[in-house]
């Protein structure tokens, strides 16, 4: 059955759907970047409270990216419906998400992106544009004015093509029709997430005219969040499973697992909706929290990622279902990374690493390794390289952590250990991969790029520590590695 409106009440009774109205439904929420994440968490959580019946609530989904044609397409032929299906061991549940009514692309239209941002009952614009989405020097954390999107919507504001463009002209139509501001509410998985979004936006709006970042200044908000729940690409297979197993036809559904979670700083400019009735945490802090998470969480992500991939796995619970790595990521969060972090009320570290290690296993989540090692540039900066960081300042062990860098480098030559070749996506790439290729054993050349890695090239005992990885990882491969550095430990 094609999912619509029309087809809803004919789907099997297994399978959860919106119980309000959808057309009584006004969209207090614009999001920008629609992707499986985003439909797997604000979307549900927003969903959760329509069905509590706060129907102020509905989100206008937006695309800027051209690849974002395809979203566009897929929901908005079947009315923007689309299916969630957590998977779990003990089998899947399936529920339709009605919560985004309607979706925009911008470069179809930008005037009707602006229209929806720039309308009073648009209270909370949403950002999942991905860590290199902010446009900031990862050394030196300054905003980017020459990049070439920037430079065109300093010249044509009101056909603007970057997200800095679009919520910059919006708040200005606001701010000259007296209408109250936005709050602009990142929900993208970097440390400070808000307070980079307020640092970004502001060096925009100043390039732009410093009046109009001096009202955005005073007056709108950028609350910090920490967002968390897995969420695997979709896959051919996964429509096609849905289909057999639930009857609905979805050109895009998405997968997760069960766990989610969302912390978000109290911090709201004109108003907000009460997610704390769909189980999101309220903070005056979201720092420790997020810490946790993107220490524990993404750093081991990532060194399945590569490690992973490098012994020839491509899904992470295949990963960690190996006894040495299941090993080896057990000790680098309790041994290296834990002893850094400072647990908040109510969060018990030890608990919360065994969590992360079931929700890893989770045979159900064929999490696709490749995916974890996109924009590693990005990511590495954020979940390995300030545990490594804290650590030398605290003179405490950072062999697996190395080990774990020393992953990255070598899968950036772009062949793994049985000599295929490996796709790099990343934004810097092509020089990342020129720099890996020329230092082979030697990480030098890739220490030298002072955006990602700032001065750490001037720390000996660092510097040593990752030569040594390297070798290791170059010499006898990434399984054996990890089984040496577990005898180590």
């Amino acid at each position: 059955m094609k999912l619509s409106n029309a087809t809803l009440s004919t789907l099997s009774e297994r399978v959860a759907q919106p119980t309000y109205d959808r057309s009584r439904v006004t969209n207090g929420i614009v999001h920008i970047g629609v992707g499986g994440f985003h439909r797997a968490h604000e979307a549900v959580y927003i969903d959760d409270l329509l069905r509590q019946g706060e129907i102020g609530w509905g989100i206008t989904g937006v695309g800027l990216l051209p690849q974002d044609r395809n979203m566009r397409n897929a929901l908005t032929a079947q009315d923007c419906l689309y299916t969630v299906v957590e998977q779990s061991a003990s089998g899947d549940m399936a529920r339709v998400v009605g919560s985004i009514t309607r979706y925009f692309l911008a470069a179809d239209n930008p005037e009707v992106v602006l229209q929806a941002m720039a309308a009073p009952q648009t209270r909370i614009v949403s950002l999942t544009i991905t860590e290199g989405g902010y446009n900031f020097n990862q050394g030196t954390g300054e905003f980017i004015g020459d990049n070439p999107d920037v430079i065109h919507d300093l010249a044509y504001p009101e056909t603007p093509v970057s997200v800095f463009g679009y919520v910059v002209e919006a708040l200005n139509r606001r701010r000259l029709s007296g209408a109250p501001p936005f709050t602009l509410l990142s929900c993208d998985n970097l440390p400070h997430n808000g307070a980079v979004a307020r640092k970004m936006f502001l060096a925009f709006a100043a390039l732009r005219e410093q009046a109009l970042a001096d009202w955005i200044e005073n007056n709108v908000t950028f609350p910090n969040s920490m967002v968390d729940r897995i969420t695997p690409q979709t896959t051919d297979r996964d429509r096609e499973r849905i289909r057999n197993e639930f009857g609905i036809d979805d050109a895009w559904p998405v997968v997760c697992e069960p766990f989610r979670q969302w912390v978000i700083e109290k911090k709201f400019c004109n108003g907000r909706p009460p997610l704390e009735n769909a189980g999101v945490q309220f903070t005056y802090d979201v720092h420790p929290f997020e810490l946790i998470k993107l220490r524990l969480l993404n750093g081991s992500h990532s060194v399945m990622g590569y490690l992973g991939y490098l012994a020839g796995y491509r899904l992470i619970p295949d990963v960690i279902a190996d006894p040495a790595f299941h090993a080896f990521i057990e000790a680098l969060m309790k041994d290296e990374v834990a002893p850094l972090l400072t647990a908040p009320p109510g969060i018990d570290l030890a608990e919360y690493q065994q969590t992360l290690l079931t929700r890893f296993a989770n045979p159900a989540i064929a999490d696709q390794v490749q995916r974890i090692c996109l924009d590693g540039s990005s990511k590495i900066s954020k979940f390995l390289l300030p545990s490594i960081r804290k650590a030398l300042e605290q003179n405490r062990p950072i062999q697996k952590l190395t080990l774990a860098l020393a992953g990255w480098f070598r899968y950036l030559t772009g062949t793994d250990e049985q000599g295929n070749p490996i796709e790099i996506n990343d934004p810097q790439s092509s020089e990342l991969q020129r720099l890996a290729k020329i230092g082979g054993a030697d990480p030098r050349p890739l220490l030298s790029l002072q955006n990602i890695f700032g001065d750490l090239s001037n720390n000996d005992h660092f510097v040593q520590s990752l030569t040594s990885a390297l070798k290791t990882l170059t010499t006898i491969g990434a399984k054996e590695a990890i089984r040496q550095s577990i005898k180590r430990s």
